[in-house]
């Protein structure tokens, strides 16, 4: 029910944190009048594209209008600003996986954190916060504000290793099949989409790494003294993911290398054979052309015999360059 009547304002969530890893949600008409205890805090997740978020965010949220700028414009990068009173943005990316989507279309989470507030905006759905609902629903989801951006950071964290692996795969794939039949072409196309893929991750990842190694070194009130590690792994994390996103580049362009090479190789080897076969006709292609001229005194023109002893002839001088090519091993 809450769901439904949040939808109409574009809030797709509202959940009150308990400090125990539990939630209970809320409708938006209760937040004017919610009152927090001392271990409670709350999460709204807004739908950023409907007019209703907006307006509450600019009209009731109680941000500035320089954070309410930030949160609503169109095309961010990830990234971390420090606001005063101990409060923070955060723009992260997680992966497409909504259906039609290409996955490295990477969706926008925009969040701003303080002591006992999480406000989210998404332009479209993300797995992370479904993920997120559920582990609510078990009683083991975050905290605190702070355990709760480090979970939504790990979740879309966890998306990007299932997309990097599958990448890979394809890419073993490719080079199995090369190396099991000489005869096999990849399809150029799918494996530039690859290498386009991995490029269009690494656009956001590249950011994203070097936020979660500033968090690491931010030192925030309500940010307990374990959080540092855990965004430290995740640093660590995207800084393995980006070099298996790289060390992928290189080996579609190591199966392209090899490819050409191949194709180069069957060319030449055409190619080679082609020379070789005019190296045998083109002196039997000079006699012929010159007893066929129209002129007088060509010999055995009126001898019976004389096609016959000139078959004979072309006949011994291709034998006498297939064995002299043999000598050179040049066949």
């Amino acid at each position: 029910m809450f769901e439904d009547e949040n939808a109409q304002w574009g809030l797709v969530h509202a959940l009150v944190l308990d400090g125990k890893g539990g939630a209970r949600s809320i409708a938006r008409t209760e937040l004017d009048d919610l009152q927090l205890q001392a271990h409670e805090s709350i999460w709204l997740h807004w739908d950023r594209s409907h007019p209703q978020t907006q307006n509450w965010l600019r009209d009731s949220s109680g941000l500035s209008d320089f954070s309410c700028d930030l949160l609503l414009e169109e095309n961010t990068r990830p990234r971390l600003l420090p606001l005063p009173d101990n409060e923070l943005l955060l723009f992260m990316r997680g992966v497409n996986l909504n259906p039609g989507a290409e996955p490295e279309d990477m969706v926008s989470l925009r969040i701003f954190g303080s002591a006992q507030r999480v406000i989210s905006l998404r332009m479209r759905p993300l797995r992370a916060t479904d993920e997120l609902l559920g582990e609510f629903s078990l009683g083991e989801g975050p905290g605190n504000p702070a355990e709760l951006i480090l979970y939504l950071a790990q979740h879309l964290t966890l998306k990007v290793q299932d997309l990097i692996s599958e990448l890979s795969e394809i890419v073993d794939d490719e080079e199995d099949k090369i190396d099991a039949d000489e005869r096999y072409t990849p399809e150029h196309g799918a494996i530039l989409q690859i290498r386009r893929r991995a490029a269009a991750l690494r656009r956001f990842l590249a950011p994203q790494r070097d936020i979660f190694g500033q968090l690491t070194r931010t030192k925030l009130p309500w940010f307990s003294s374990d959080d540092a590690d855990y965004w430290n792994e995740l640093n660590n994390s995207l800084t393995r993911y980006l070099e298996e996103l790289e060390l992928t580049r290189e080996r579609v362009g190591l199966v392209l290398e090899s490819e050409d090479r191949r194709l180069n190789v069957r060319m030449s080897r055409i190619m080679y054979r082609f020379g070789v076969l005019t190296g045998i006709f083109l002196p039997i292609t000079f006699l012929t052309g010159l007893l066929g001229i129209n002129v007088g005194g060509v010999p055995l023109s009126n001898d019976p015999y004389g096609f016959a002893v000139i078959c004979i002839l072309m006949l011994v001088i291709g034998v006498g360059q297939w064995w002299f090519y043999r000598r050179l091993q040049w066949l």
